[in-house]
């Protein structure tokens, strides 16, 4: 029995020494060590030896047992670290090497005029307001003194998704909402995306952006429009930016002006972005008329107010240089990772 322990003894030691994977380390340490084992089997056969022999061989064979755990413990302990060092061989890291781009988006020039605008009148005091995009026409035309055979009602100007429902073709109908729920003083811009029945060119889109300003409070004058208004320009397109009214006419205001900004790449000398006139045309604006404000539940003979409005896009073009509004829809990375 002692020569057969002697012989598993060898036998193990010398297929430990040469095995080369873990797996393999497992099915030897299975062959000898496990339930049916082969030292195993010894020790169950312990029973049929002498009442002298049977403490010897057990006591032998559970020396041997220890050393062959110990050996395999050791082998895989070298077998573990010498795959790690492969492995870290392997996937080593060349620090010096640039690391791959990493692709950061922009924001789009239409937000970036509408959040800048935004922060210039919050800074002023006004509050933001926003409002449905599918609007009744009582809000957009005939609360804004826009009467039924108004052109701007007109099929060819306006989407109408039903006699008395309209995508909104300006921002104005927020401003109505906010006169109708709110008593004076006011003091708010809307902006938003605004729909009319136009053909897509460089300059026209049947989507666009607009921002309105409202004020409505006590002894506000035309003076106080133009000033608001020079305070924006110079803040929105530069502090040398001058400012003018042309007459105009809208249903909702009175009077009524066009405003254009002195060119602020030229300085109003004329150019091609002014078209050599020296002037941009920016937004129309005026006096609330005093019919809206008896529509929206407010005394024309108390209160008084101005309104303004422009497309966020004609000030993206003019601020960024743009000479067609349809790359601002395109989304072509190319060109939006200009801003």
């Amino acid at each position: 029995m002692k020569e057969k322990i002697e012989e598993i003894k060898k036998s193990a030691k010398e297929k430990i020494a040469a095995i080369t994977s873990l797996q393999d380390l497992q099915d030897l340490k299975v062959k000898y060590l496990g339930k049916k084992g082969e030292l195993t089997s010894i020790l169950k056969g312990l029973g049929g030896l002498s009442a002298e022999e049977r403490p010897k061989i057990g006591s032998m064979v559970n020396q041997v047992r220890d050393e062959l755990e110990k050996s395999i413990e050791n082998a895989e302990k070298a077998m573990k670290a010498k795959a790690l060092e492969q492995r870290l061989e392997k996937e080593k890291i060349d620090v010096t090497m640039p690391s791959k781009a990493i692709k950061v988006g922009s924001v789009h020039p239409i937000t970036q005029v509408i959040e800048e605008v935004k922060e210039i009148f919050l800074g002023m005091g006004y509050s933001v307001a926003d409002g449905p995009e599918v609007e009744r026409t009582y809000y957009v035309f005939d609360q804004l003194n826009t009467p039924i055979d108004h052109p701007a009602r007109d099929l060819q100007d306006t989407f109408y998704i039903t006699e008395d429902v309209i995508l909104r073709t300006q921002t104005s109908s927020v401003q109505i909402r906010a006169m109708e729920n709110q008593k004076p003083p006011i003091k708010m811009i809307c902006p938003g995306a605004v729909y009319r029945s136009d053909t897509v060119d460089a300059t026209h889109s049947p989507l666009f952006h607009q921002i309105e300003g409202l004020v409505v409070d006590k002894n506000i004058t035309m003076t106080d429009l133009k000033g608001t208004l020079e305070m924006f320009a110079k803040n929105c397109l530069g502090p040398n930016t001058k400012i003018r009214f042309r007459p105009h006419h809208f249903p909702y205001t009175e009077p009524s002006a066009e405003a254009d900004v002195s060119c602020f790449v030229c300085g109003g000398k004329g150019c091609r972005v002014c078209k050599n006139e020296g002037w941009i045309e920016l937004l129309g604006c005026g006096m609330v008329h005093p019919k809206v404000l008896e529509n929206c539940g407010i005394d024309p003979n108390v209160y008084s107010g101005f309104a303004f409005g422009f497309g966020v896009e004609r000030i993206a073009m003019a601020k960024f240089g743009i000479d067609d509004m349809r790359l601002l829809f395109e989304n072509d990375v190319r060109f939006l990772k200009q801003f």
